[in-house]
């Protein structure tokens, strides 16, 4: 089982990804209202409630001042989640970090503890679905998978994916979990009708 929060033996680190650009939103989608506040700082919020330390990756350092947490900025600009992934672990250290896009906004860290506590000695930890796809962006990432990273930056590339084939990779699914079918767990708004769907008419 997961340390507790707090604990000594080991520390807990969330990396939130919040250095995307809207553009489909058409302003920032994660300034939008939820819960009675943005989707961004609800999402910092669950995760604090649960992990010893919380990340926010950003693309620029002044991009969310007011957000009470470290803020870890690309090291590699413009190269999406994969940079944020490279700088979050630079910062982290530690065994690594469960990285949680900003967007999903009804993300659960009880989930992001029961992947850790699942992933035991694999490089990453990511849920598959019943097609065959990874759900990078809801993921364990150990601090062994920054060497590679930072290798596929350097060469051009940015895809998370490319950091799995060089990686020991446990994948699990919903099921093992215990996520409900039709569940909105890693439903993510990119369109002002997502948002809407998900959270306006609640």
């Amino acid at each position: 089982m997961p340390a507790e929060k707090g604990s000594e033996t080991e520390v807990y680190a969330a990396l939130i990804l919040a250095g995307g650009r809207s553009r489909r939103m058409g302003r920032d989608k994660l300034m939008l209202p939820q819960e009675g506040t943005t989707v961004l700082e609800a999402t910092v919020r669950r995760f604090s409630e649960k992990f010893d330390r919380v990340l926010l990756s950003v693309d620029r350092p002044d991009r969310y001042p007011d957000i009470a947490v470290t803020h870890v900025t690309d090291m590699f600009p413009g190269c999406g989640p994969l940079a944020g992934l490279h700088a979050g672990l630079k910062a982290a250290g530690g065994d690594g970090v469960f990285l949680a896009a900003a967007d999903l906004p009804f993300s659960d860290p009880e989930m992001a503890l029961r992947m850790i506590e699942l992933r035991g000695g694999h490089e990453i930890c990511v849920m598959r679905d019943e097609r065959g796809r990874f759900e990078p962006l809801f993921a364990w990432y150990g601090i062994a998978v920054l060497p590679e990273a930072e290798k596929l930056l350097a060469s051009g590339k940015r895809a998370m994916t490319e950091l799995f084939e060089t990686a020991d990779v446990l994948t699990v699914s919903a099921a093992e979990l215990g996520i409900p079918e039709g569940s909105r767990m890693l439903a993510n708004m990119n369109r002002p009708e997502d948002y809407e769907e998900l959270i306006g008419h609640r």
